[in-house]
């Protein structure tokens, strides 16, 4: 990777990514699909920044970096009901209403936990500065007892564990801008003063959670439909980057969903690429202050390909240092 481009200092920044996380998919109806990913790798083709990334294939998840997080009934459910790869079909087991097993959903399910353990490490052993973790299933709905909404388990909330007890750390920040409350997170880490989790989301909306004021380590702002980057970015400054240097993180996890763009129909919140370039910015803030710029960010929503494309590529040019040319 380039040390530099033009005057500007390029960060080291690596991107996760696994082949089996294109490969669980609910069937062709369903928005959370693999043309999500494919839709990343477009705009980082066309946008050029992927020469400034570091590309790592994300290894398996340990069944045990799971078990810190969810119950062995929870595990087994995916993995005990993948169906059978049958020739030139689909079968799928369905977990809820929205939310399904394939044949490589198990697989998918390991990868992207593994990227997110596999960057955690990366980042606090000093060989890459951030990364982003381009993975599916998403998994901040995902709680320590069952999948749902999406997601079958909780990447994010994983590596957060792993850095605790594995790595030692005792402040952990998770910041979360996905258009849906991340409920599976907040019932993992509710009132853990080693981790502050601080959000916004549509309320209301699905999973109609984040409004619960006995959770005390959770800074979250309900917003209404409709609402704009204007009103993020003034919230986000009174309320998340407070309580964020007060509690100087010695690292940050983003659970990055950007379903809350303008274009994105199953949200109907009015953000743009700008925004969430702000909002990595401020992130970037605190962690060059107190966590030596240690950011490990992993894919939540977002539905609309176009716009997922275009705000992945403005989040990881702000990760990667290059937004300022």
């Amino acid at each position: 990777m380039p040390a530099a481009v033009g005057n500007f200092a390029s960060m080291t920044t690596a991107f996760y990514t696994h082949p089996d996380c294109m490969r669980h998919e609910m069937g062709d109806w369903h928005p959370e699909s693999p043309a999500r990913l494919q839709a990343i790798e477009d705009q980082l083709i066309s946008s050029r920044i992927g020469t400034y990334l570091e590309y790592r294939q994300a290894p398996a998840a340990d069944v045990a970096d799971i078990a810190r997080i969810h119950t062995p009934a929870a595990i087994a459910l995916v993995r005990d009901n993948v169906p059978r790869a049958l020739s030139g079909q689909s079968s799928y087991y369905p977990l809820d209403g929205d939310t399904s097993l394939n044949a490589f959903s198990w697989k998918a399910a390991l990868a992207a936990a593994g990227a997110a353990v596999a960057a955690t490490d990366a980042v606090i052993k000093g060989e890459i500065e951030n990364a982003f973790c381009s993975i599916r299933p998403p998994g901040h709905h995902a709680r320590p007892t069952e999948s749902m909404g999406f997601c079958l388990f909780n990447n994010v909330a994983i590596a957060v564990r792993h850095a605790l007890e594995v790595h030692g750390l005792q402040r952990v920040a998770i910041v979360d801008f996905d258009v849906h409350h991340g409920n599976g997170t907040e019932e993992t880490f509710a009132n853990e003063p080693r981790v502050l989790m601080a959000s916004f989301f549509q309320h209301p909306l699905y999973p109609y959670s984040g409004t619960d004021r006995s959770v005390t380590n959770a800074i979250n702002i309900p917003l209404p439909a409709y609402t704009g980057g204007e009103v993020v970015r003034q919230q986000i400054a009174e309320k998340w980057l407070p309580a964020l240097h007060a509690y100087r993180p010695q690292m940050i996890f983003i659970s990055a969903g950007f379903d809350a763009h303008r274009e994105d129909d199953i949200g109907q919140m009015d953000l743009v690429e700008a925004d969430y370039a702000w909002i990595t910015r401020q992130i970037m803030d605190v962690a060059r202050l107190h966590s030596g710029g240690r950011i490990v960010s992993c894919l939540e929503g977002g539905y609309n390909l176009s716009a997922l494309g275009r705000s992945v590529v403005a989040h990881l040019k702000v990760l990667a240092g290059l937004d300022e040319f």
